[in-house]
């Protein structure tokens, strides 16, 4: 290795990566690494900390931080002289992430992004923290401060560093173990009680500003409230649901959720839209439409699906990552209208009826919050919105991060498919096939291993926890819309894989990260919900509904064990494991079964219903009966009539004698015939 790589110095390394993230930083004075091996053979070689900069590249702090801070000539010359600097893609790296995060938690009690760490050559962290100006301002430690620090002490007292470093290794290393349990009906009820403990009765919504929208716990709020008729939950539900709507998040002329508001009332957004957001809201609010028949649900379940399709939709089907919260240079200069602005557009009469109903007066963000007939607002101004979007476009434009993330793809897979379950829209099931065969074709493996990200061409990371999860559920619920038999055996393929790469067979649970993946300091195991649901409850969702639809041992001990390590994790505080508890209330309040078998095509119908009726629903046709038999075989024992479909509608093993079209099995149904 040559001398200008052993010690740090040289050119930016970031010009070759394919993360927009790092490309936004690969033209800085800074001599950036990605995270590779030969990063820390420098510092080792060199003798020098690290200095570790985790961001993503819609991210507004780090755009102020990276202008600010990382194109100071003074801080590029601090950073090359006594650092190796390395940037992360958090969402590229999301175990990364996640490990120092956990590091800047337990340092400072806090966290978010920009993640700024100083670290030891072998990634043990000594100091955590996130934005920070080029110097000290109002009481705010300024970078060059701190990085004049830290070389001082690095060279004059460095065990105090090191031991520092080692202590929070330690920390966050440490796994608690966690004694199994039952899951039962209290985890459910205490978890209800305590999210009913932090919901706002005014604005919705749980805690105080900022405030996110969290799709998992209103998805838990809305089953919990099916299940055992708890109308609160229900409200709780509805309120934030409606009011989320009516607010500034919810984009009202373009569709779909920013990230969260920085207020208690949904009013004012943080700009950034992301993919995940989008995707799990969507699936929330066709399922409180499902529940309720409320028109408006169904309204902004489609307008935010509509709005993945047309900005993030990517050519090959597959979805980008999210939308920059800033533009012009700004933060959220996309989204604020004057009058003016209204009145440049539209004219001054409807221009002035708008921002009445919108609120518009002075720079505002469009919302309904104060208007008594927001349901009946974009039906009637429909092609307002669509010319005031239009011009949103044309005056500053948003950078898209394109590169595709296959957990994030699995959820939007799952909505969409959910979408033409509920709606019965061919338009969303189409999206959803598509968006699985992008992941069949780009971010699979030849031998059924997964990769994480796929940008310009190329699949890169291995495939975490979180990948196979989502996949494998998202697989399912594309599965119950086109019964394509391809669906359940990748899904049960998925299944076999993430056991085998992810499974404590110790003490239970899934890893983050394979067990023949790279080493960091810490391989974590988490049960806990953060911005998206946890890796372990969604595969415990996915495991309790495979072994459902499939009758398969292998898959119902491996559920059974998941949900008895997370009904161990959850103890203490449930609400914060809802998708978790979503497993366990598929498993303790378990669906029929409904097996359609037909001569002919599978029925268009039978999607809706098994919807409408929370039926497990298999469908076996000529075609499909060897390769179903394969992966579920007792449905070999239902046999192909002649002519039509026969419905066997099934619970614990039991059949009713079948039905012979929807009406008779909605009468099957409906009196709740026992099985």
């Amino acid at each position: 290795m040559n001398e200008t790589l052993e010690t740090g110095l040289g050119e930016n390394r970031l010009k070759q990566e394919k993360s927009p993230y790092l490309l936004q930083h690969a033209e800085t004075p800074i001599h950036w690494y990605p995270w590779r091996p030969e990063a820390f053979h420098a510092a080792i070689t060199g003798d020098k900390p690290i200095f570790l900069s985790i961001g993503y590249s819609t991210c507004h702090w780090c755009h102020v931080m990276g202008r600010e801070s990382f194109e100071d000539p003074a801080v590029a010359q601090a950073l090359n002289r006594s650092f190796i600097a390395i940037k992360v893609d958090r969402e590229e790296r999301p175990d990364v992430d996640a490990v120092y995060m956990a590091a800047c938690q337990a340092l400072t009690g806090s966290g978010g992004w920009p993640l700024t760490i100083l670290m030891t050559p072998d990634q043990k962290p000594f100091w955590a923290g996130t934005y920070l100006p080029p110097r000290s301002q109002n009481g705010r430690l300024g970078l060059v401060e701190l990085l004049d620090e830290v070389e001082r002490l690095w060279r004059s007292d460095r065990s105090r560093l090191l031991e520092l470093g080692q202590r929070v290794t330690r920390h966050i290393a440490q796994q608690e173990g966690v004694r199994p349990s039952q899951p039962g009906k209290a985890l459910l009820r205490e978890a209800t009680a305590e999210l009913r403990g932090r919901f706002d009765p005014e604005n919705g919504g749980f805690g105080g500003a900022p405030k996110f929208p969290a799709p998992h716990e209103l998805l838990f709020l809305l089953e919990y409230a099916r299940q055992e008729g708890d109308r609160e939950a229900l409200e709780m539900a509805e309120a934030t649901l409606t009011q989320m709507a009516r607010g500034g998040i919810f984009d009202q002329l373009g569709g779909g959720f920013c990230r969260y508001s920085t207020d208690e009332a949904w009013r004012v957004p943080h700009f950034e839209k992301m993919l995940y957001d989008n995707a799990l809201l969507s699936y929330a609010y066709l399922e409180a439409y499902a529940q309720t028949g409320r028109p408006y649900y169904r309204e902004i379940a489609c307008r935010t699906l509509d709005y993945a399709l047309r900005e993030l939709r990517l050519p090959g089907g597959g979805f980008a990552c999210g939308q920059d919260a800033d533009s012009g240079g700004e933060e959220g200069r996309f989204y604020l209208l004057t009058p003016a602005d209204v009145e440049e557009v539209l004219g001054v009469g409807e221009a002035s009826a708008f921002c009445r109903r919108y609120g518009i007066t002075g720079e505002s963000v469009p919302n309904l919050l104060d208007d008594p007939q927001y349901a009946s607002a974009w039906q009637e101004f429909t092609r307002p919105c669509g010319q005031l979007a239009s011009f949103r476009r044309h005056r500053w434009p948003l950078h898209r991060d394109d590169k595709a993330v296959t957990s994030w793809n699995a959820m939007m897979i799952a909505a969409l498919a959910k979408a033409s379950r509920v709606l019965g829209d061919e338009k969303y099931l189409r999206a959803a096939e598509e968006a699985r065969l992008f992941l069949k074709t780009r971010l699979t493996q030849p031998d059924g291993r997964l990769y994480l990200r796929w940008r310009d061409q190329e699949p890169a990371v291995d495939g975490q926890l979180d990948d196979y999860a989502f996949y494998c559920w998202a697989l399912l619920e594309l599965y119950e819309a086109n019964f394509s038999v391809s669906c359940l055996r990748e899904a049960a393929g998925l299944a076999g894989r993430m056991e085998q790469l992810f499974w404590d067979g110790t003490d239970g649970g899934f890893y983050r990260t394979a067990s023949n993946g790279e080493r960091l300091i810490a391989r974590q195991k988490e049960a806990a919900d953060s911005g998206t649901p946890s890796g372990n409850g969604t595969a415990a969702l996915a495991l309790v509904r495979l072994a459902r639809l499939t009758g398969e041992p292998r898959f119902r001990l491996l559920a059974q064990k998941q949900l008895a390590w997370l009904a161990g994790e959850a103890k203490g505080y449930p609400a914060a494991r809802c998708f978790a508890l979503l497993a366990m209330a598929d498993e303790l309040y378990p669906a029929k079964g409904l097996v359609c078998v037909t001569a002919g095509e599978v029925p268009s119908w039978l999607a809706g219903v098994g919807e409408s009726y929370r039926l497990s629903t298999l469908a076996k046709t000529l075609d499909n009966s060897r390769g179903l038999a394969r992966l579920v075989p007792f449905t070999a024992d239902y046999p192909i009539p002649k002519a039509g479909e026969r419905l066997y509608l099934c619970r614990d093993g039991a059949c009713a004698p079948p039905a012979d079209s929807l009406e008779g099995l909605r009468k099957l149904l409906q009196a709740e015939v026992p099985v």
